[in-house]
């Protein structure tokens, strides 16, 4: 792997809470609740609930692979980078480019609600104008590109006003849905059964949609050489930003069933969240669940520009992409080239995604699509720590699950369902997620031509960087130093 070229990144810009509101933000509850609501139910009924629940069971185990990952390898490039120094750089850079065209496609997906939902509070007439809709939501997009270049410590103050504005909205709204009546329905524990599901293709369905729920929290690895002890700050956070998020999305997709009838979810299409609100808080109730929704949509625009961005980075720094990817500027400590190479392309996707058809529309084949290329890059991961720590698993119980087990359960099912989705989905879902991950063929062998280092790896073997970082009492002050402590077994101290 080639060594860092030039400026670096702003080192030690992030606590272990600015990481963790950073992972919860990654995951954009309001956004994903307001968006993909309806998607979800259309797929498999009320049995969403349950679709969440197992689905974050394996995400838990794909969190814990970048946990432990990342303990031994401190990359802004994340998965690009384990994948590719365990498994094979082939798929390393498949991992990373999986990553990059979710990225870029989300932010087309993304930036649309932004601006639906900013039209809304003004005329909610206006929201429906697609055209107009793209114009709003791009000017956030670069507002937010403006923030991200602006480095770090800029990002994580807009993110502490962002996301604390919206989850303190959702807390009320979800204690307001445990007092409301419901309306539609009456509870059900078999919400969170599998016999909800019309058999094994409709509850691959809904896992993959339900990925797309809770994708995002691993932006903390991509900001991993910019935040303080970072070899355990970042799978802390990531696994406190999905324990979070799991919760409100159980919270509040149960609170759809109870509440809101079939017509009225058919209705609201991406505002489900909405019409949910209104019914909590007739009058304001809506309104003050839109400006939750739209501040969790310009928010994970911003954790969505930084993941892509820092991938780009280390892809120019590593030479599997233009080099001039790995330049950091001189005043923000960024990778200034990637912001802007990616703002252009966002740009240009805006006004073709115009072409498209509605919102909704695009929503619907985006979100699938993003699904698909999802399960690719944490699959891969799941499978690269095992191989990482494979001399380490035997040594305890712990290690076994944690380390070995449950992230290869992850990798499984990630795999399982990009399989079994497939026969479910719709060409043009199927064409943006297989067609995006293949068109970095192209890159990847021209560059693996061109003799890039990245593809002459140094292995990553838990073990050696381990006994490495094991030092004696007497010299205890250097691993501190160093950010890091030694231990003897797998590092499980969560």
């Amino acid at each position: 792997m080639s060594k860092n070229r030039g400026r670096g990144l702003q080192a030690n810009a992030l606590s272990t809470f600015d990481t963790i509101v950073m992972a919860v933000a990654g995951s954009a509850p309001a956004y994903s609740l307001a968006a993909t609501t309806a998607v979800l139910l259309g797929a498999v009924g009320l049995a969403g609930p349950a679709a969440l629940l197992y689905c974050a069971i394996p995400m838990l185990g794909i969190a814990l692979a970048f946990s432990y990952l990342g303990r031994i390898d401190v990359n802004a490039g994340a998965s690009y980078s384990w994948v590719g120094r365990t498994l094979h750089p082939f798929l390393g850079f498949i991992s990373g480019w999986a990553l990059v065209v979710s990225a870029t496609i989300f932010m087309v997906a993304g930036s649309l609600p932004a601006g639906a939902m900013t039209l809304a509070l003004v005329d909610p007439d206006l929201a429906d104008d697609t055209a107009l809709a793209t114009v709003v939501g791009a000017a956030w997009f670069l507002v937010m590109l403006c923030v991200v270049l602006g480095g770090a410590r800029l990002t994580v103050r807009a993110q502490l006003v962002m996301s604390g504005v919206e989850l303190a909205v959702l807390a009320v709204f979800a204690a307001g849905a445990l007092l409301h009546d419901g309306n539609a329905r009456a509870f059900s524990w078999s919400w969170l059964g599998l016999g909800g599901f019309d058999g094994v293709s409709g509850f691959a369905s809904g896992a993959l949609i339900a990925a797309f729920y809770y994708w995002g929290w691993d932006v903390t690895s991509n900001l991993s050489e910019e935040t303080r002890n970072s070899r355990r700050t970042t799978g802390l956070a990531g696994l406190v930003g999905v324990g979070i998020v799991f919760l409100l999305f159980e919270a509040f997709t149960v609170a759809v069933n109870v509440i809101l009838t079939d017509r009225q979810i058919q209705d609201s299409g991406a505002n489900v969240l909405g019409a949910l609100g209104e019914e909590i808080w007739p009058g304001w109730g809506g309104k003050l669940i839109v400006v939750a929704v739209m501040l969790s949509t310009i928010a994970t625009l911003e954790t969505t520009l930084i993941q892509v961005t820092r991938s780009l980075f280390a892809m120019g720094r590593d030479r599997t992409m233009p080099s001039a990817l790995g330049r950091v500027h001189r005043r923000w400590n960024t990778p200034w080239v990637a912001i802007v190479v990616v703002g252009a392309v966002a740009l240009a996707m805006f006004v073709i995604s115009n072409a498209l058809g509605s919102v909704g529309d695009i929503l619907a084949d985006a979100i699938a699509a993003i699904g698909l290329q999802i399960a690719v890059y944490y699959g891969l991961a799941g499978l690269a720590v095992v191989v990482a720590y494979r001399k380490m698993l035997l040594k305890s119980p712990a290690n076994f699950l944690f380390g070995g087990l449950w992230p290869l359960v992850g990798a499984a099912f990630m795999f399982w369902v990009f399989v079994e989705s497939l026969g479910e989905l719709s060409a043009p879902s199927i064409a943006i997620g297989i067609g995006g991950i293949a068109a970095g063929l192209l890159p990847m062998l021209w560059y693996w031509g061109q003799g890039s280092d990245y593809y002459r790896p140094a292995r990553l073997d838990a073990t050696r960087v381990v006994e490495a970082e094991y030092i004696p009492d007497g010299h205890a002050g250097a691993a501190a130093a160093a950010g890091t402590r030694g231990h003897e077994g797998l590092p499980t101290d969560f």
